[in-house]
């Protein structure tokens, strides 16, 4: 029995690095790029590589179209031994993400195309659904009823539910999210997604995570980029400061993180130390281009955590 059934979008990832600021390009200009890279990325196959990484059994249920976008995915998936639970494929494209990197301001701009993921139905879910979790990323458009009826099943099997909204679904807002949240288990998201999800422009974190909590999740986790994260959790709140490491790129650290933090509480480690996991597998990905270059394995986890001292408080509510 696999441990994890991850839901959500895959996608080529065409990573551009020029080094003009953004300020100084216009439109109509033709600028010449300084480094290209093409990756896997997406919610669902980010977050089931990085847990196969971490040593926790996991599979993926994406939809994939019939281009050579979706037979680059295939193999990646291949490589770690992941089986892809949805057996169709649709007639639009693969989801395709152009991320442009300004070396000069060590800022991007990304564009997104959703394209068979968008295709996902209730006929793509597996009859027989064993598993411990169901990691639910972003399921937008027309897939979106795949995303209430799961919150629906696992309530009903008594599975847990991890949910790590983008902020595409995010703005959706809370009732439209309520019938999931209330079946959550595990909500992780970062700062403005949890303000898009309340539909208010709260500042005080510990206010989001009371107001997110009183919607259905157990547990709730707010990430603030490299700022102190909080979490809410079995009564009490606790916060971490992310380590200090050279930022390379940042797409998949949030899919890295949450990833991290399900392996560690699927092996039984503290709160505290599954939030430690999560950051270290997150960090690490960092210093890489692409979502899935820099994620660890266990072992490479707690050699990055023996070199820095990530301390976790615990804060009375």
């Amino acid at each position: 029995m696999k441990e994890v059934l991850c839901v959500g979008s895959a996608t080529v990832d065409h990573f551009l690095t020029i080094e003009l600021p953004f300020s100084a390009v216009k439109p109509g200009d033709k600028v010449l790029a300084q480094d290209f890279v093409l990756h896997t990325g997406g919610g669902a196959t980010n977050a089931a590589v990085a847990l196969r990484k971490l040593g926790v059994q996991s599979a993926l249920l994406t939809k994939l179209g019939r281009d050579h976008n979706a037979s680059f995915v295939q193999k990646e998936l291949q490589q770690y031994h992941l089986t892809n639970a949805c057996r169709t494929r649709s007639r639009k494209n693969t989801d395709v993400a152009f991320i442009v990197s300004s070396a000069k301001e060590h800022n991007r701009i990304i564009y997104v195309h959703k394209g068979a993921s968008e295709d996902l139905t209730l006929a793509d879910i597996p009859r027989s659904l064993k598993v411990a979790w169901v990691y639910l990323a972003s399921v937008t458009g027309h897939a979106f009823p795949v995303a209430l009826h799961l919150a629906k099943l696992v309530e009903r099997k008594r599975i847990n539910l991890l949910f790590n909204p983008s902020l595409y679904l995010a703005e959706q807002g809370q009732r439209t999210l309520n019938p999931i949240l209330r079946s959550t288990t595990l909500l992780v998201l970062n700062k403005e997604e949890a303000q898009a999800v309340l539909q208010r422009k709260e500042k005080k974190m510990l206010h989001l995570l009371q107001g997110l909590q009183q919607l259905g999740p157990k547990t709730v986790v707010i990430t603030d980029g490299p700022r102190t994260l909080f979490a809410l959790h079995a009564g009490e709140v606790y916060t971490l400061t992310p380590p200090h490491v050279p930022v390379v790129e940042t797409t998949g650290a949030g899919d890295a993180f949450t990833a991290g933090l399900l392996a560690g509480i699927i092996k039984g480690f503290s709160f505290a130390d599954a939030l430690r996991l999560g950051a270290a597998s997150a960090s690490s990905t960092l210093q890489k281009i692409g979502a899935k270059e820099g994620l660890l394995s266990m072992a490479g986890a707690q050699r990055f955590l023996k070199r820095h001292n990530l301390l976790v408080k615990t804060h009375v509510r």
